[in-house]
């Protein structure tokens, strides 16, 4: 009797793109951890938080336009890009640096799949710095003297960065082997994005918007309609350019998928006509709405009246309003004459003409009885807007203040100054040279002033007296101490001070 043994064949287990998909999102999900629990993106993202925390509270003196806000939350999110790139790009080429790249050969994810792992691992940073970027805007929208309105699309661009430069740590991953490339990538970077030297053309468009971020810093807020930052454009163009890189780098870990090529094609012609209508002119609209803004602002601003004056501004500082009244009302109480119930108009103006990228000095208003007032509040802001209204109730005009050289100076100082809780540290901050001593531009809204040394020390002398006592000897003398010409000597002597021993001098 023969015994014909049959080898029985063994069922060969396959998997299908459905059941592959699973372990894709799987692997994404453990190297998202991975990525997430290294030291120096532990580093970075610490960094990351402690930069929200030191900048968000003074941003703009605790007074912030939110349309200035918004791009304040762009800086950080680079530090947390530029690691995400080396870690990234660690993580793929683990595999040959510890020789483990051929037992993937026995796995179901083919190379290409692991590429998508790793490239879908960079979204978990990505929306980290989304919530901080929202915890930083958000910090300041709460604010209760918010102005204006931040853009969705600018609070788009710090995750879409990181994004963008994780894509890129994959592909080089699967372009270069050498576990060097990477940091050479990233003092790359730094001396183009962070360090400021990428190619920047002549005005507010060009080729400076292809890349990341785009800081644009100005000692004034514009409206939000005057921006004229192509912020939505730019988010698209860095996810069209996110993406494209993304799908490279999948393309380059050994993908011959059709579909993968045509969403290649789309990602890059979305990335293209972005980039391509970021760089071109500003619109003709925005020029002239910022014509208008500059030259004949009274067309766009409402109006209201406090407490017998008027306060124009626009539309998106009008709650700011009552704080402008508020300075106001203090400095009028302590002038006297006429001054004393002079109706005042303040305006709000600016200089658009350039956008962000100007930081044109704004000229004095010749109009009587008019105060111009600025975009800034908070900080030094607040004594330079009461000297402006001291001024003009003391010389009647703001270009009556252009080269104003003797003892009118003293009152205008005191009255802007004495009344705020802190006179001697607000002489301090209306300074440009930050003193208390010697002579010094006085910072104005418009065309600033000047103290000499003599009158720097008879406003200090008068701040450290009683303010009811000054205050009724400014009354009592009004009419002489605000005449031109009056010497600082003899307003010193006017308020019961030393006079100064020089003459006055400006410079």
């Amino acid at each position: 009797m023969t015994t014909v043994m049959e080898e029985t064949p063994v069922a060969m287990r396959t998997e299908g793109p459905r059941r592959s998909w699973p372990a894709v999102v799987a692997l994404a999900l453990f190297e998202a951890r991975r990525l997430l629990l290294r030291i120096p993106m532990l580093l970075a993202f610490a960094l990351y938080v402690a930069w929200i925390v030191w900048r968000t509270p003074k941003l703009e003196n605790g007074h912030p336009a939110l349309q200035d806000a918004d791009r304040a939350t762009q800086t950080g999110p680079l530090l947390i890009a530029l690691v995400v790139l080396l870690c990234v790009n660690q993580a793929v080429l683990r595999s040959k640096r510890r020789d483990t790249e051929r037992h993937f050969a026995v796995l179901v994810l083919e190379p290409w799949r692991r590429t998508t792992a790793h490239v879908l691992s960079v979204v978990a940073p990505a929306l980290l710095v989304a919530a901080g970027v929202l915890a930083q805007f958000g910090w300041s929208a709460f604010k209760s003297d918010a102005v204006g309105s931040g853009s969705p699309a600018e609070l788009l661009v710090g995750p879409l960065t990181v994004l963008l430069f994780g894509a890129i740590g994959v592909l080089l991953a699967r372009l270069v082997t050498s576990a060097f490339a990477a940091p050479l990538l990233i003092v790359l970077f730094f001396f183009l994005f962070v360090a400021g030297t990428f190619p920047a053309a002549d005005g507010e468009r060009g080729l400076r918007w292809l890349a990341p971020v785009i800081g644009e810093n100005s000692s004034f807020a514009l409206p939000s309609d005057l921006m004229g930052r192509p912020a939505v454009w730019h988010a698209l163009y860095l996810l069209g350019l996110a993406l494209t890189v993304a799908l490279v780098a999948v393309l380059a870990g050994g993908s011959r998928s059709w579909a993968l090529g045509g969403a290649v094609a789309a990602a890059l012609a979305l990335a293209v006509t972005a980039g391509a209508v970021q760089t071109s002119d500003l619109p003709a609209a925005t020029i002239a709405a910022r014509e208008t803004a500059t030259h004949t602002p009274e067309k766009v601003q409402p109006c209201v009246r406090r407490n017998g004056s008027t306060y124009c501004a626009f539309p998106e500082w009008m709650p700011r309003t009552a704080i402008w009244s508020g300075v106001v009302d203090h400095v009028r109480s302590l002038a006297g004459g006429t001054a004393h119930r002079q109706p005042l108009v303040v305006r709000q103006r600016i200089d658009a003409t350039y956008g962000l990228t100007g930081d044109s000095a704004i000229r004095p208003s010749t109009t009587p009885h008019q105060v111009t007032v600025g975009t800034r509040w908070g900080g030094p802001r607040v004594p330079e807007f009461s000297a402006a209204v001291s001024s003009v109730l003391v010389a009647g005009d703001e270009k009556a203040t252009e080269g104003m050289c003797d003892g009118r100076t003293v009152t205008v100082m005191w009255l802007a100054l004495s009344w705020l809780p802190d006179p001697m540290q607000s002489l301090r901050d209306v300074r440009l040279d930050d003193s208390v001593t010697g002579s010094a531009i006085v910072l104005s809204p418009t065309n600033p002033m000047e103290m000499t040394t003599g009158q720097t020390d008879v406003v200090r002398e008068l701040l450290g007296k009683p303010r009811d006592t000054v205050a009724a000897r400014v009354k009592a003398h009004w009419t002489e101490l605000t005449t031109p010409k009056v010497t600082s000597a003899r307003a010193a002597q006017l308020l019961g001070v030393a006079a100064p021993k020089e003459a006055d001098k400006c410079g």
